[in-house]
């Protein structure tokens, strides 16, 4: 990240914030699924990528890691929730998976198009809380990394629900979150997840495998889950 790039970032996130909710008192009511506002990140951007404050321009590290030691995912069906920019897809459908990726936003959407034409991902929009029927048992790996912890304590359920809903027989989830201590307060957004947040994930008759407590990007600390289901 340049000097410049990291400047820009700074001053994007300081007027995004002034124009989150969230961020204030009753901000829950005034847009309980947030989609306003993801909706002025991209709006605001103009395609300058140092606005958005979560778009790296490269896959996350805790996903390139997995895949390292898990791929390639030949032939499996793959969905990337809340892709953003499109580095996380890219990096599955690299992985030989059929991407599937999706946003909120249809200006996330289509800047990912964009970027990644003729990458072999559907880029689609969706709301993962009214998802295609035809979504529902439909992916052998679900990768969630950043959404949960961008919304409300009070939807992270229904998220979970949602989430699972994706996942086929035999099927897995890879979530990758920012973590903190149980009790532990926090001023979001962003809400770093619990423990109990993550185990909680366990839903609809996904099974919890493997909980990672990972600490990297100068002490951010993490935790990198997978959940499985029976066949």
């Amino acid at each position: 990240m340049s000097d410049d790039f990291a400047e820009r970032r700074a001053s994007a996130r300081a007027r995004l914030d002034a124009l989150d909710p969230h961020k204030a008192p009753g901000g829950v009511a005034a847009d309980p699924l947030r989609r306003g506002w993801f909706e002025a990140v991209y709006a605001l951007a103009e395609r300058d990528s140092a606005a958005v404050p979560w778009a790296n321009l490269a896959p996350h590290p805790l996903l390139t890691e997995w895949l390292c030691a898990h791929g390639p995912l030949t032939g499996l069906r793959a969905i990337d929730v809340g892709c953003g920019l499109g580095d996380n897809a890219l990096a599955l459908a690299k992985a030989r998976a059929r991407v599937t990726a999706f946003d909120l936003v249809a200006g996330a959407i289509d800047w990912a198009r964009a970027r990644f034409p003729g990458e072999g991902v559907e880029f689609r929009t969706a709301d993962l809380f009214a998802p295609p029927p035809e979504w529902r048992g439909a992916f052998d790996l679900v990768h969630e990394c950043y959404t949960l912890q961008a919304l409300p304590e009070s939807l992270l359920p229904r998220a979970g629900q949602a989430l699972a809903s994706f996942v086929a027989p035999r099927g897995r989830l890879l979530v990758i979150a920012r973590a903190r201590a149980d009790g532990q307060e926090v001023a979001g957004p962003p809400w770093p997840l619990t423990r109990e947040q993550v185990e909680a994930l366990a839903a609809d008759g996904l099974t919890l495998t493997s909980l990672e407590d990972l600490t990297f990007e100068q002490g951010a600390r993490h935790w990198r889950a997978m959940f499985s289901r029976d066949a």
